[in-house]
Formats: structure tokens, sequence, C-alpha cells
């Protein structure tokens, strides 16, 4: 596999992207080259801490770099020497297989979007993120690449969802659902319910509508929903894992005994334990679905084990054909005929 890493994207870039990148290429399998994509100087400066770097690595210069501030579509066309940019560029000429950014979510989607396009009788592309719960992983997309929808699109991200969750997650048959305000079928907006209509008559395991509790319970492994909506959902699960986190370090800092039984259960690994299954950084990223060419978007806060991940990730993608499969999907779905969005 051949990826391209925006080597300037993050809140700890260079440092922990090459980092990530130096590890994968000492401990995976099937590297075959490994683009580090940004400032030379600051990038080989990072490499220098590691001693022999392996051959697979290489440096290729960028002089800018988009931050996360920067408006994404008005950044691309002023910085076109951009590391997200040149990135992109490598997978375009074919020079590349795959991208990983921990940048600008909104530049990387542009770029991808625009350099590479989408794949065949896909409309728009979605990211699609794992989350855990009770029971086991599930996907959730779209996240935020595309906030204004229609109907046709989200039978779209349930199939790309679909395989994502066969090929990547290895469930068998992925049950589909559709995040509403209610169970019943008849529940939900004009827009959702057109959607359910969609899903019901596809060849999907759709299960019909999902509230928020049976994503966390364990209920479905594919949940739908617009980018808006998806987003929201992220950050407030991000946002409420991170109290949680606070609030029990609170609670067992409160008293002699408890700091105890805290000690036990740290000694005991059930903190670690848990922690796995919560890290976002486990599953390296979120894929955006639908692009012509593999990508990863990593949490701004994303360290070396992140990146490392991604890239494991990324192969995964690569040798399972992600992209082939994800367009006989929805061929299949919609007949092959006109694109979904049409």
């Amino acid at each position: 596999m051949r990826i391209a890493i925006d080597a300037m994207g993050g809140d700890f870039a260079p440092r922990e992207i090459v980092k990530g990148a130096v590890e994968a290429a000492r401990g995976l399998s099937g590297v075959e080259k490994l683009f580090l994509v940004g400032d030379e100087n600051a990038v080989r400066a990072e490499l220098a801490l590691y001693g022999d770097i392996p051959d697979c690595i290489e440096v290729r210069h960028a002089s800018q770099v988009i931050e996360m501030d920067d408006a994404p579509a008005l950044a691309l066309r002023r910085k076109k020497d951009s590391s997200i940019m040149q990135a992109v560029n490598l997978v375009k000429e074919g020079e590349a297989d795959a991208i990983f950014s921990a940048g600008s979510t909104g530049a990387a989607v542009a770029a991808c979007t625009l350099r590479l396009r989408t794949l065949e009788n896909v409309d728009r592309p979605a990211i699609a993120t794992v989350l855990p719960s009770i029971t086991h992983p599930f996907v959730l997309l779209d996240a935020g690449a595309t906030t204004d929808c229609t109907a046709a699109m989200l039978v779209e991200f349930a199939a790309m969802g679909d395989v994502y969750a066969q090929k990547i997650l290895n469930i068998e048959k992925p049950t589909i659902g559709l995040l509403s305000i209610g169970g019943e079928d008849a529940k939900g907006s004009k827009f959702t319910k057109e959607v359910f209509r969609l899903l019901e008559s596809s060849p999907l395991n759709f299960i019909g509508n999902v509230e928020s509790h049976d994503l966390f319970e364990g209920n479905v492994d594919v949940a739908v929903c617009d980018g808006f909506i998806g987003n929201i959902v992220l950050k407030t699960s991000e946002s409420v894992s991170h109290a949680m986190g606070q609030w029990f370090k609170q609670s067992f800092a409160s008293s002699p005994i408890r700091k105890l039984g805290a000690g036990i259960l740290k000694v005991s690994g059930a903190f670690a334990e848990i922690k796995e299954k919560v890290d976002p950084e486990a599953y390296g990223g979120a894929p955006l679905l639908g692009v012509n060419g593999v990508c990863i978007i990593g949490h701004g806060s994303s360290s070396s084990y992140a990146v490392y991940n991604a890239i494991r990730v990324v192969g995964t993608a690569i040798e399972q054909k992600l992209n082939c499969l994800i367009e006989e999907e929805i061929n299949i779905i919609f007949d092959g005929g006109e694109s979904a969005g049409e």
C-alpha cells in the first residue's frame, strides 16, 4: 500500500504524525510507500529523532498549511501548495493509493471530492465514524461531510456503511437503522419518512427507525443520517465521554477509600479495558466513503497511535477492495441506472 500522509495536519503535527508513520513503517506488513507531505525541514527534523528510517518513507515538500479556522473552499484556492492538497494530488496522479489527514476536515473533504471525484452512482461522500456500544462497535454516517442531503443520498450512505461494516468490522449481515425521533414507522419528518420508504424497498438489511439510545445499546450496526445530525451526535458523544471521565476522576479522588478502590481497578486492568473500548484512536480515524480513492480523516488531536491505526485501516480497505464493493452494491440498489442524486 502507498499512502500520502498530511504531515502538517493536526494539533500535534508534524511530531505525532511523523512518529506514527515511522512506527507503521516498522510494524505493519504490506507498506510499500509512505509519503510524508509537508514542510520538508520540519518533517526531516522529526525523522532525525528515529535513527535509521525505513526506505518506504519519502518526504514530499509542501510550502503551505491549511489551518483549522481557514474556510475550506477559499483555502484550497489560495493555498494550492498546501500539504493536504499535495497529498490528494499524489492519489490523483496515481503515486499513492490513499490519503490520511488529521487536519481540517472540511478541507480534506473538499479536496478529495474536487480532485478525486466520487465513485460511480455516488452523488456525495460520507464520513463513516466507528463508535462503541455496550455489545459491539457500530458505524454512524454521515458524520459531517454532507449536511444538505436528498433522501436518495442517505440510501447511498446506507449502502456504503453496509459494505464498511462487513469488510472492516467483520459483521456478516449488518443491520441498517435510520436515525429518527422514534422507533415507530410513522415517526419522523417528511424527509426521514421518504428515506424510510426508499430503504424499506432496498435489498439492505433495514430494520427501521432507531433512536439515539439504540446506538449505544448495540441495537444497530449501521446508523444513517445526514451530516448535520451525524456531526452533532458525534461531538455530543465525545463530549459526554470526556465529561464522564472527569466525573470518575473527581469521584475516585474524593476520599481515601475511593482512591484505594480506584487503585485496585487500575491494577486489575478494568480502566484500561474501558479506555480501549471508548478510545477513538483505536480506530485510527473516520473514512471518507464514496470518493475515488481511500481517505481516512483523523481527529485533530490524533497521536502517533491514531496515525498507526489509520494506516492499518487503510491497508485493510485497500486489501478488501472497498471502493469496488461499494460501487457494486450501489449499482444493485439503483439497478445500475442513473445516479441516485439525479
